[in-house]
């Protein structure tokens, strides 16, 4: 599949398979996107802890620098797991420009050393982020009760419905501890059911620029 880099309209860059006319990150802007969804509606959660997060699609990189950077802000230490079956070329994470659309160049060692270091294998990227990437299919995660925040950040049901069922958020719903979150850009009627069909409680939200809404998900206690 033929694979380019684009600039999105924030000026920042993506990868974009062009078969599929499907990008790895918005093209409406790929940090604005980031930011909004998974720290705006996610991250921001949460303060002055420790936070387990999984991400669903670790693709670039994009979501977990700057999860890094804004956990500094809000001292929180984090253990971010990022699952992802067909890892990025270095080639092509040499092209992205995040560090400096973000101008955070203090933390250009981290991001590298985050495409860098091993797969399967725990690596202390900073002092207070804690990096496993896992290479494997979303369906074969077996964690329960491990996560405090979930990043479902897998390519479009259009082109990858099979990402976007009641499996794959029957396997989020038993990731997440109680009161744990996922926020995805996603907004579909049939994804909203598909998690409520197995037991989240779902709010829609304002979206990122180009989307109208966006989703999180609860994993509410059900103790009296």
């Amino acid at each position: 599949m033929e694979r380019k880099i684009i600039t999105t309209s924030d000026g920042s860059t993506t990868i974009q398979l062009v078969d599929w006319n499907e990008q790895y990150h918005s093209i409406h802007g790929a940090i604005q996107e980031a930011y909004h969804v998974f720290i705006k509606h996610g991250l921001s959660l949460f303060e002055n802890q420790k936070v387990n997060i999984l991400e669903i699609g670790f693709g670039t990189g994009l979501n977990a620098i700057i999860t890094s950077i804004e956990a500094e802000k809000i001292n929180l230490a984090i253990h971010y797991v990022g699952v992802e079956a067909f890892p990025v070329k270095q080639e092509e994470i040499a092209q992205l420009n995040y560090i400096t659309q973000l101008e955070a160049e203090d933390f250009k060692n981290q991001f590298e050393l985050m495409h860098a270091c091993q797969w399967e294998k725990e690596e202390q990227i900073s002092k207070n982020f804690l990096l496993t990437k896992q290479q494997k299919d979303f369906t074969e995660i077996k964690a329960s009760d491990t996560f405090n925040l979930i990043y479902f950040d897998a390519f479009g049901a259009r082109v990858q419905p099979e990402l976007w069922t009641e499996e794959i958020f029957s396997i989020m719903f038993k990731a997440l501890k109680e009161n744990g979150v996922l926020v995805t850009y996603a907004a579909k009627g049939s994804v909203r059911r598909a998690m409520q069909a197995v037991g989240f409680l779902v709010e829609k939200l304002p979206g990122p620029p180009g989307k109208r809404e966006m989703l999180r998900a609860r994993k509410i206690s059900t103790k009296s």
